[in-house]
C-alpha cells in the first residue's frame, strides 16, 4: 500500500506570449510560488521533476532537470526530466506522487512549462505532428488539427454534434477565463461572432473543415508547479491540504485507423476507470473537471469516455448550460486550454494547481461551491497517452 500524497503549494507564470521571458525563467517563476504558498523551505525539498515536450527543439535546452535545480539552489536534489508529449505534466506529476506515496521521498517539487510563442506556427505544428504514427499518419502530412477535424466529422455524423456547440464550449471556458489571471486568452466570445455568418466567416475562419479558429487551443508560453508531500505531514505545512486521492494512466493505438471505434477514447475510459477506483469514488461524486480541450470536440468526448456523461449525450449537457461554473458538472473552470493556454509540459500541472485551488476554496470569481472532489484529463497523442486524476479537499 502506498501512503497518501497531499498538495501542500502550487504556483503559475503568466500564461501567455512571454517574449519577457526565458524557458527557465517563467519555471523558476512557477517554482518559487510553490514553494511559497506551502510555506515550506528549499531544504525541505527532496526531489525535483520538470516536465517539458519542446525545451532543446524550441528553447535549445535540455537536461532542464538539472538546470532547475541549479537555477534554484536545490543542489545536490535529485532532478529528472519527464517528457510524455502534452501529457508530460501529468507524468511528472505522476512520477513524484509515486515517489512520494513509496516513502523514497517526503517533499516532490512538480514543475512543467514551455515556450512556444516565439517560434512560427507552422513549425510547432510539425514538432506536434511528430506525435504520430510515422508511417500511416506522419509521411501522409497529418497533423494533430487534421485529426481532430476527422474525429469531429465522426462525432457530429455519429451523435448530432452540432457547430453550435463548439462554439457554446468556446465561449464558455473563454468566459471562464476571464476570471483567471494566468489565462492566456482574456477575450470573451459571442455566439454571433463565431458561429453565425457572416460574422463567423471574418472572426473565426476554418482551420480544418468543420473546425474554426475558436475550436482550437493557443500555443502558449507558461509555467505550472505543485509541491506533495506525504498526507500525513501535510499539516505542517498548510491548514488547507489537498489530497491526491487517486490516478490512472493508458495507452491506445497509436493510428486512429487501427482503432476499433475511433470516436472512442479507450485510453481515457481506462485511465479515469483507475482513478475512480484508486479514489473509491465514482463520476457521479466529482464536483468540477478540468479536461484537455486542446479542440472543442475533446471537452465533449473526454467528458463522456471519463463517465459523467453516456456516449453522444454531452453536447446536449453543454446547451442546456450543466458544464457552465454555476452548473451541475462545471467543466474547464480555468479556460480549459482553450482559453488559459497550452504550453504543453505545464498543461497537465496546471490542471492539477486548478484542482487544488478549487479545492482550497481559492479561485475567487471562478469558485465552484461546495467542492469536495475534482478530475482532471491530461490527453497525450490524439488520445494515446492519457492520465487522469482525483484530488479530494482536506
Amino acid at each position: 500500500m502506498m501512503r497518501e500524497v497531499a498538495v501542500i503549494g502550487y504556483g503559475m507564470s503568466k500564461f501567455g506570449r512571454r517574449d519577457d521571458s526565458t524557458l527557465m525563467d517563467m519555471l523558476r517563476e512557477a517554482s518559487t510560488v510553490a514553494i511559497k504558498t506551502a510555506g515550506a523551505e528549499k531544504g525541505d525539498i527532496d526531489t525535483l521533476y520538470v516536465a517539458s515536450m519542446l525545451s532543446g527543439e524550441l528553447s535549445k535546452q535540455t537536461a532542464i532537470g538539472t538546470a532547475l535545480a541549479d537555477e534554484l539552489s536545490l543542489l545536490p536534489v535529485p532532478a529528472d526530466r519527464i517528457e510524455n508529449g502534452p501529457a508530460s505534466g501529468a507524468s511528472a506529476v505522476k512520477q513524484a506522487v509515486l515517489a512520494v506515496g513509496s516513502e523514497v521521498y517526503d517533499l516532490a517539487l512538480v514543475v512543467g512549462g514551455e515556450k512556444m510563442r516565439h517560434a512560427p506556427s507552422n513549425e510547432v505544428a510539425e514538432l506536434l505532428a511528430s506525435m504520430t504514427h510515422p508511417t500511416a499518419e506522419y509521411v501522409q502530412g497529418v497533423t494533430l488539427p487534421s485529426l481532430a477535424a476527422m474525429f469531429a466529422m465522426l462525432y457530429m455524423q455519429r451523435y448530432g454534434v452540432e457547430r453550435k456547440h463548439l462554439s457554446l464550449i468556446a465561449i464558455k471556458n473563454h468566459r471562464n477565463a476571464l476570471k483567471n489571471p494566468h489565462a492566456h486568452l482574456h477575450r470573451p466570445l459571442t455566439l454571433e461572432g463565431i458561429y453565425s455568418l457572416p460574422e463567423a466567416e471574418v472572426n473565426n475562419p476554418v482551420v480544418s473543415e468543420p473546425l474554426r479558429l475558436f475550436d482550437c487551443c493557443p500555443i502558449t508560453d507558461g509555467a505550472a508547479s505543485v509541491l506533495l508531500c506525504p498526507a500525513e505531514r501535510a499539516n505542517e505545512f498548510t491548514d488547507e491540504p489537498v489530497t491526491i486521492a487517486g490516478f490512472g494512466q493508458a495507452t491506445d493505438s497509436l493510428a486512429l485507423q487501427d482503432r476499433d471505434d475511433p470516436t472512442v477514447l479507450q485510453a481515457v475510459r481506462k485511465s479515469s476507470d483507475k482513478a475512480f477506483q484508486m479514489a473509491g469514488v465514482t463520476p457521479k461524486d466529482i464536483d468540477f473537471a478540468e479536461l484537455h480541450d486542446a479542440f472543442t470536440i475533446l471537452e465533449i468526448a473526454e467528458s463522456e469516455d471519463a463517465g459523467f456523461f453516456e456516449k453522444g449525450t454531452a453536447h446536449k449537457a453543454v446547451e442546456e448550460g450543466v458544464t457552465e461554473l454555476d452548473g451541475d458538472l462545471p467543466i474547464n473552470t480555468s479556460g480549459g486550454l482553450k482559453a488559459r493556454g497550452h504550453p504543453v509540459g505545464a498543461t497537465g500541472v496546471a490542471q492539477i494547481v486548478e484542482l487544488a485551488q478549487q479545492l482550497r476554496g481559492e479561485a475567487e470569481e471562478r469558485q465552484v461551491a461546495d467542492a469536495e472532489y475534482g478530475y482532471s484529463c491530461n490527453f497525450g497523442g490524439f488520445g494515446n497517452n492519457v492520465l487522469s486524476f482525483v484530488l479530494r479537499r482536506g
